[in-house]
């Protein structure tokens, strides 16, 4: 059993790591940040050393830790923990600790190092997308909470990874996240360029987040994405080829492609087809490091099973419904069927709880290719990661392909720039969620109890401009689905404004004013001369108005001055 303990140093993560002697443990931590390793040596007393190993399918290498990469700074202390700070990729060991030379078999501690990524996810509903912030393992800290940004400036902080609305695309406007507490390592940023039925694009600041081929020796890369995924299966006697088509031929060229057996990741397959012989084995496809973009899971014998939604927003006191559905009926017999709700970590077996029916929980089978799981007046600890299964018998291996990612939300009331101002300002009032909700949602307001009446459109935003006395008080927002759901409240505190800067923007108001109204009888006297010389012009000047502007009748206008005789 793992046994952790974080405390801040330099940078980044600092874990202390120890457990049962024998098994490797693995760890994952941030990219950049420090990490405490435990020495597990039988003999505490004896002298000991570090060892770094590193191995794969045809290598194994064993060194001293004096001998590590010269990136990397390390110290050792006298209980014999082993510090590294600023770790990197390339440090990603298996590290051990022994009295004296000799294979690293037991006690060894696997070191993963997780880059921070704004990950884009195309939404269901319009030209929309969602963001998450995500890091390639599971973190062995469990973050406290996650940090948001727009263009470099500070957005917002909550529990969960998802950014809290649906964004749309715009070049100029660039997200990041950090984890509370680690806020110098925050992802790269990352803009949204477009979205159109079957592709969208991004762009990241850092090129170490795109694929191989279209990474630039510095500065950003873009990536176009397919907003859908497919499994394409062309059958032959004994054997089938399976080709993993997107809603965007345009990108394939430089998409990667990850394959899945069972719901286990062949690392070693990135091509966009495969050929493999009959089974009942499922096989489905994802765009490489996006994996909330795949496929059904497809059988060359059995057809295809997917779930229903992926990726669920709900709030708090609602009911879900999660279903997994198949496009033939399987044999499975009814008693074997479960639901789990999943927790990653660095284990190889899944940390599983089955979802047992009761209570607020519900399971449907229609005809044995439809399973749903439905959760009554949901809570906050019900989100999570939820996996169907035919056999819940079978030993629970994690899987590497997601499940159903659920995310219950409360609603709350937040104040940008602060929920003490002055008056004058501009206060934005938010119904805030911890995932977002569809874009149909509709908002209802109040201000201390009382329903305020908004113009029209869904509201899920109220602006102050300027900001007055009056406005200070409590608010509340709420949804109705179908029941309603209510914030918590939100006091508004509003400053009497510095009088000073009161009275000298009233007096600038004025003199603006002042000028205003000076400009405007300066044109009108120019206005109405210009036209008193036009009456009284000379006879010269008249036949001058005729060759110039012919058109105009001007004939009544000379009757008024006859000519004498004399003339």
């Amino acid at each position: 059993m793992l046994f952790l303990k974080a405390e801040r140093m330099f940078l980044g993560f600092v874990l202390c790591v120890s457990g049962a002697l024998g098994a490797e443990r693995s760890i994952c931590v941030l990219k950049g940040s420090s990490v405490n390793l435990t020495c597990f040596a039988e003999d505490p007393a004896a002298p000991k050393s570090w060892y770094y190993l590193k191995e794969n399918k045809t290598l194994r290498v064993m060194k001293e830790i004096s001998a590590i990469s010269a990136s990397v700074t390390y110290n050792v202390t006298e209980d014999g923990t082993l510090t590294i700070r600023d770790v990197h990729k390339s440090d990603e060991y298996s590290f051990c600790c022994r009295e004296s030379y000799g294979e690293c078999v037991e006690n060894r501690t696997k070191l993963h190092v997780a880059d921070l990524q704004v990950k884009v996810f195309p939404a269901s509903e319009g030209q929309k997308v969602s963001l998450m912030c995500s890091s390639s393992c599971s973190l062995t800290e469990s973050p406290a909470a996650f940090i948001w940004y727009q263009n470099g400036e500070f957005l917002y902080e909550d529990w969960s990874p998802w950014y809290q609305e649906l964004v749309s695309s715009d070049q100029a406007v660039r997200y990041s996240c950090a984890i509370k507490g680690y806020e110098d390592l925050r992802a790269p940023d990352v803009s949204v360029d477009f979205i159109h039925a079957d592709c969208f694009g991004v762009t990241y600041s850092k090129a170490e987040m795109c694929p191989e081929k279209l990474k630039s020796a510095e500065g950003p890369c873009s990536i176009t994405y397919p907003r859908d995924v497919r499994v394409q299966m062309l059958a032959e006697k004994d054997y089938v080829t399976l080709i993993c088509n997107t809603s965007c031929p345009a990108a394939d060229a430089h998409t990667a492609f990850t394959w899945y057996w069972n719901r286990k990741a062949s690392m070693d397959c990135t091509s966009q087809d495969i050929m493999l012989f009959k089974s009942d084995d499922y096989v489905s496809c994802t765009v490489k490091n996006n994996e909330y973009m795949h496929s059904d899971e497809i059988s060359t014998n059995s057809g295809n099973v997917n779930y229903v939604s992926r990726s669920l927003c709900m709030l708090e006191g609602a009911s879900v419904n999660i279903s997994s559905k198949y496009t033939e009926s399987h044999s499975a017999h009814s008693d074997l069927l479960s639901w789990y709700k999943l927790k990653r970590d660095m284990k190889e077996e899944a940390d599983a709880t089955m979802i047992e029916a009761g209570g607020r929980v519900e399971h449907h089978n229609i005809n044995n290719y439809e399973h749903t799981l439905t959760i009554n007046n949901l809570m906050k600890d019900d989100s999570g990661e939820y996996m169907f299964t035919l056999n819940k018998y079978q030993k629970c291996e994690q899987p590497d392909l997601l499940g159903a990612i659920l995310v219950v939300t409360g609603l709350k009331v937040t104040v940008t720039p602060s929920d003490v101002v002055t008056e004058g300002q501009r206060v934005t009032l938010t119904c805030s969620t911890s995932c977002p909700l569809s874009e149909e949602t509709t908002y209802m307001w109040f201000f201390n109890e009382q329903p305020l009446s908004l113009n029209g459109g869904h509201n899920k935003h109220v602006v102050l401009n300027p900001v007055r006395k009056r406005h200070a008080g409590i608010y509340t927002c709420a949804i109705r689905t179908p029941q309603t759901i209510n914030s918590s409240v939100e006091i508004l505190t509003v400053r009497e404004g510095d009088k000073t800067a009161i009275v000298a923007m009233n007096i600038t108001k004025l003199v603006f004013i002042l000028l205003f109204l000076l400009v405007g009888c300066k044109k009108y006297l120019m206005l109405r001369k210009r036209k008193t010389a036009t009456r009284t012009a000379k006879p010269s000047e008249k036949v001058e108005m005729e060759e110039v502007t012919p058109q105009y009748e001007i004939l009544p206008f000379m009757a008024r001055y006859p000519r004498t005789e004399g003339e």
